[in-house]
């Protein structure tokens, strides 16, 4: 069964860190790239962050570039994403996905991504 799995959510302080987890079960995630989610209450699911195979290649929004790192275990089938420096403004439902296809394209978005997890929450606040 193709699955994904995200974990690492939580509560956390303005300023702090976390690191969430995606882990494929099923499939190969190396072959794929992978993108990072996020969906705020009452706002749409925005794409964070984007991974290609081989690592070839990593894209982010601007809300989070500096801040947060995407990066990819083949060994662990395992896809990551490294929040620092949290915002409340970060807090959402975060979520993984596989696109059908090894790159992510500079317009990279969410209609190229077919399988997804059931997300992570992660909240910001002090």
């Amino acid at each position: 069964q193709v699955q994904l799995v995200e974990s690492g959510g939580g509560l956390v302080q303005p300023g702090g860190s976390l690191r969430l987890s995606c882990a494929a079960s099923g499939f190969t995630l190396a072959y794929y790239a992978v993108g990072w989610f996020r969906q705020a209450p009452g706002k749409e699911r925005e794409g964070v962050s984007c991974i290609s195979f081989r690592e070839v290649n990593q894209y982010y929004s601007d809300s989070v570039k500096g801040r947060f790192t995407i990066s990819r275990d083949n060994a662990k089938n395992t896809v990551y994403l490294r929040m620092n420096s949290l915002k409340p403004e970060d807090t959402a439902d975060y979520y993984c996905a596989t696109a059908e296809r090894s790159w992510c394209g500079t317009n990279w978005n969410r209609a190229d991504f077919t399988t997804w997890g059931q997300g992570t929450q992660v909240t910001v606040s002090s």
